[in-house]
């Protein structure tokens, strides 16, 4: 039988020595998945993280299938609502005559998501992982709600923030809990076969969008979503909740001393947030990146005097983090080490530069695919989504051959030629006139390049790290993705809402011209026009000079992530676990 890593307990080392008998018999008829070293890095690690190895020590080989099915479903559900309410955000901005903020919006909602991973690492590994996710599903709920009853594009635009964090934060405690589950090498396939559920959502998504469009309205399926994700939300809570009563039943689940003040707890927390550094790196990052978002609406532009304050402060408070961390704090939000690991940095530089140029030209894409090539939701929601197809469909196998391999970098490169190819494609292809079936090939296309870059750079931020910084790193990572996000959000915006109406104005016939703001503001209204009426073709010119814009700053991003790539170690994730262990502790695969 496996020896097994056990948290210190007052009990001694004969109960420990009855706990041990005691767990390796409830094993007995299950198995187990790996030979775990005993480790006495206990004391460094957060309660959060104690907790969850407590929990993988005493759960079966049963109980490790059931958690991966009940988070592959979860994926499952998560995919499919995320596609539907992508396909009719639109027309949430439409209806309120402000289609044009439909990038502004997905801007603020982003940062805000990726600054607040920061926050979601440092409560699940304080706290608890189900702590996170139970959090996360409020954000999620009350944010569908509010975007189902909301009566104007202010009241939608905090909702769909609302429902971001949620959203990003539960599909990033579900990583944080596969990775808790298993050995670095079989990491990459697990992960890549919880993306497969995006084959099938790709199509029943869209359609169901289209049902809801024609039957009913969004406002449903905002509302109806929130009730479904609870549903599926629950037996994963069960499993945790019973795991966790059956850790503490043999005294491995660590016990929070009760003799605390007020003020000593407070103190104790204070310090195990690293509340300094959390409120330096959250200000810094958002001053940072929301004038991306307000400059266009700012009295001077980029001149404005608060615009420019912002970055300022922004700078200042990211500079006070690193000296903070690396000087200062007592309980380090990540080892500086780790911040300076050149291996990290590029995994996700190569994570936030590819979302750049994703966003440049996928952000307008729905309503191109509408108006353009006269697409209905369902179809357009097809081409749209080949990208997370093709993607996913090569997960599984991108993550086979890193665990056949023990190699991830090499594996990550042969992403970057089909990028490349894909995004120069685009410029060529992305034009009216070009037919359905190019627009399909360079999605898919480009999909295929993603697969391999975003899984591999994933490993490359966890590959250096231990146990107790896995969920930090990878809230790093999701926030470079944010942040790469939000840039390209704001470059397709600024080319949107600066480009499209001039560029309607010059294209619209001279008697129709008055037309121009009506046109811009409502998707609606552009899909009343016939096709081929005068008009019409008006638009459709003003949509393809603004997106050949689009993808060539899109295209311009792709030289940053070809270089951020070769900063990564080759690590081999075979040597690396056979010399130092695996990080996760317990009955993991």
């Amino acid at each position: 039988m496996p020896s097994l890593d056990i948290a210190q307990s007052p009990a001694g080392a004969a109960a420990d020595a009855e706990k041990n008998v005691a767990i390796d018999s409830a094993h007995e008829d299950d198995g187990v998945l790996t030979d775990e070293k005993p480790s006495n890095d206990a004391a460094f690690k957060q309660e959060g993280v104690q907790q969850v190895e407590a929990i993988t020590q005493v759960w079966s080989k049963r109980t490790v299938i059931l958690m991966f099915v009940l988070i592959y479903l979860m994926n499952f559900v998560l995919a499919f609502q995320s596609n539907i309410q992508g396909s009719l955000s639109p027309y949430v901005t439409s209806s309120f005559e402000a289609h044009g903020l439909l990038a502004t919006v997905g801007i603020v909602s982003t940062i805000i998501g990726g600054v607040s991973s920061l926050t979601i690492a440092k409560i699940i590994d304080v706290w608890g992982r189900v702590e996170g996710f139970c959090f996360m599903l409020l954000l999620i709920t009350v944010g569908q709600v509010m975007k189902a009853a909301c009566k104007n594009v202010e009241t939608y635009a905090a909702a769909q923030t609302l429902y971001w964090v949620g959203y990003l934060g539960l599909l990033y405690i579900l990583n944080v809990v596969m990775a808790d589950m298993t050995t670095l090498k079989n990491r990459l396939l697990i992960f890549g076969i919880n993306q497969t559920p995006t084959i099938a959502t790709v199509f029943a998504g869209s359609n169901i969008a289209q049902l809801y469009y024609d039957h009913l309205n969004y406002r449903w399926a905002f509302g109806s979503w929130a009730i479904i994700i609870l549903g599926f939300s629950v037996p994963i809570l069960i499993v945790f909740i019973l795991q966790a009563q059956k850790a503490k039943k043999f005294g491995l689940y660590p016990v929070k001393p009760s003799d605390r003040t007020f003020w000593e707890s407070t103190k104790h927390y204070v310090v195990a947030f690293d509340v300094v550094g959390l409120l330096l790196s959250s200000a810094g990052f958002s001053l940072l990146l929301l004038p991306f978002s307000l400059a266009t609406s700012a009295p001077n532009g980029w001149k404005t005097g608060y615009i420019i304050a912002m970055f300022i402060v922004g700078g200042i408070c990211l500079i006070l983090f690193a000296l903070w961390e690396k000087w200062y704090a007592p309980v380090q939000y990540l080892p500086w080490k780790h911040l300076t690991d050149r291996t990290i940095l590029g995994g996700s530089l190569v994570y936030g530069f590819m979302f750049c140029s994703i966003y440049c030209w996928d952000t307008y894409y729905s309503s191109y695919l509408q108006v353009v090539n006269n697409q209905s939701i369902t179809t357009s929601g097809y081409i749209l989504n080949g990208f997370s197809l093709g993607a996913a469909f090569l997960s599984p196998f991108i993550g086979a051959l890193a665990r056949y391999t023990g190699n991830f970098k090499y594996v990550g490169a042969i992403g970057l030629p089909l990028m490349i190819i894909a995004t120069g494609l685009l410029i060529k292809f992305r034009s009216p006139g070009t037919g359905v079936g190019m627009l399909v090939f360079g999605q898919l296309l480009n999909g295929f390049g993603s697969g391999f870059l975003s899984l591999c750079s994933q490993m490359a931020v966890m590959a250096p790290v231990s146990h107790q910084e896995i969920a930090v790193v990878l809230a790093i990572y999701g926030l470079f993705g944010s942040i790469g996000a939000s840039v390209g959000e704001t470059i397709a915006g600024a080319l949107w809402t600066n480009d499209l109406p001039k560029a309607l104005y010059n294209s619209l016939p001279a008697d129709s011209k008055n037309l121009t703001e009506s046109i811009y503001e409502s998707l609606v209204v552009q899909l009343s026009y016939p096709v081929g009426s005068p008009i019409r073709d008006a638009i459709n010119e003003a949509y393809g000079t603004v997106m050949h814009k689009m993808v060539i700053a899109g295209a311009v991003f792709m030289v940053p992530t070809v270089l951020s790539l070769f900063l990564w170690r080759n690590i081999d994730l075979k040597k690396v676990e056979e010399e130092k262990g695996t990080q996760s502790k317990g009955n993991i695969f």
